[in-house]
């Protein structure tokens, strides 16, 4: 019989994942990494609660799966906290999605802090996707007798 893949053992479709010493930390919450826009999104259940990126700019480090109204909250916690330029379209707008920057100087503090609330399930981090509609299929559209 074959063994189970490893669900964090790099594929050839799969990057290598950035700063893997998240995962560890959240290890016993048996989280699943999904690939998402060139960074690797981490769940618990069903719930997006990070995702973790190094791509070579400005907005590597750990992204933050939240909303605008815990902002102030959280960045009490996580001073380097920012919204994130490629989801503001470059516009430099506030995004609900936060990030820590690899590049800050509390880079791993900060983290650990992150961490820390999404060990404690924090209801200011993380989110349920949207379900995904299904197309209508031509026969659903037809109207007749």
């Amino acid at each position: 019989m074959a063994q189970p893949r490893d669900p964090f053992e790099p594929t050839p479709r799969r990057q290598t994942v950035a700063f893997a010493w998240v995962l560890d930390a959240l290890e016993d919450l048996e989280p699943t990494v999904r690939l998402m826009f060139g960074c690797h999104a981490v769940y618990l259940g069903e719930k997006i609660v990070l995702a973790l990126r190094a791509r070579g700019d400005d907005d590597d480090g750990v992204w933050i799966a939240t909303t605008p109204e815990h902002h102030p909250s959280l960045a009490k916690l996580l001073p380097s906290m920012a919204s994130i330029g490629v989801l503001s379209g470059g516009k430099g707008g506030v995004t609900g999605w936060q990030k820590l920057p690899s590049q800050g100087e509390d880079f791993e503090a900060e983290v650990e802090r992150l961490v820390a609330l999404v060990r404690a399930r924090d209801p200011r981090v993380g989110k349920v996707p949207a379900k995904k509609k299904k197309p209508a299929t031509p026969r659903s559209r037809l109207k007749g007798p």
